[in-house]
């Protein structure tokens, strides 16, 4: 514990602690998120805190936050962010983690190797989010998604966070960080009391997912430095 402990820095621990803290908060004011949104939620941004640091953990928590957000999802009628997670984000997080592991930085377990994307990755997965976008569409419209073009855009996004996750590039963060903003307005339109904990947990996700594209730039560069 004390080795994890010293793994942090004091920010990032401020970061986690803070973070934890709103939604403890919100859980309290917003009792009818129910004790799953709070155990999503607080899994959630702890695989943001590995994520920050390059550590394939970040990705494996995120498999266990996909089932749980699925469920969720699945009980206020988002059946978009049911078959995102359940269907997409969990599976290519799977597929992440893998990638992960596989891509020590010289050696260390604990830090991913960072890639840059490429001109041909990038025309690659922007095509194929379109093409999953397209297909979601009419799949989310024939089983009566509530809030149909959000759902569609957050299915976009997430499809192009969990892509630049895998290749490792540090602009998955910020495609999550664009997911936050759709979910935080998908949820806000729900009009249940309830979401409240949803809401205020996507707008914790969405300032450690800055945090982890500013910190995946630096330690970038410090990779690319040799």
């Amino acid at each position: 514990m004390k080795k994890l402990f010293r793994y942090f820095t004091p920010a990032e621990k401020a970061l986690w602690l803070s973070s934890v803290l709103l939604i403890l908060a919100s859980a309290r004011l917003f009792p009818g998120g129910g004790p799953l949104t709070l155990i999503a939620s607080l899994t959630g941004v702890t695989s943001l805190l590995f994520n920050a640091k390059a550590n394939p953990v970040g990705p494996l928590l995120m498999v266990v936050f996909s089932i749980l957000y699925g469920i969720i999802s699945f009980s206020a009628r988002y059946y978009g962010e049911m078959f995102a997670y359940l269907g997409m984000t969990g599976p290519m997080s799977v597929l992440a983690l893998i990638s992960w592991v596989k891509n020590p930085y010289q050696g260390q377990r604990a830090q991913v190797h960072i890639a840059r994307l490429s001109k041909r990755a990038a025309v690659l997965i922007l095509l194929l989010t379109l093409l999953v976008t397209g297909l979601f569409y009419y799949i989310l419209k024939a089983c009566g998604t509530a809030n149909l073009p959000l759902s569609t855009i957050s299915v976009a996004t997430s499809f192009l966070a969990v892509a630049l996750t895998y290749l490792r590039s540090p602009l998955f963060a910020l495609a999550y960080a664009a997911n936050d903003g759709v979910l935080i307005a998908l949820w806000l339109l729900a009009g249940d009391s309830g979401t409240w904990a949803v809401v205020v947990c996507f707008g914790v996700f969405l300032v450690n997912d800055s945090y982890t594209y500013y910190n995946w730039r630096r330690l970038q560069r410090r990779q690319e430095k040799g």
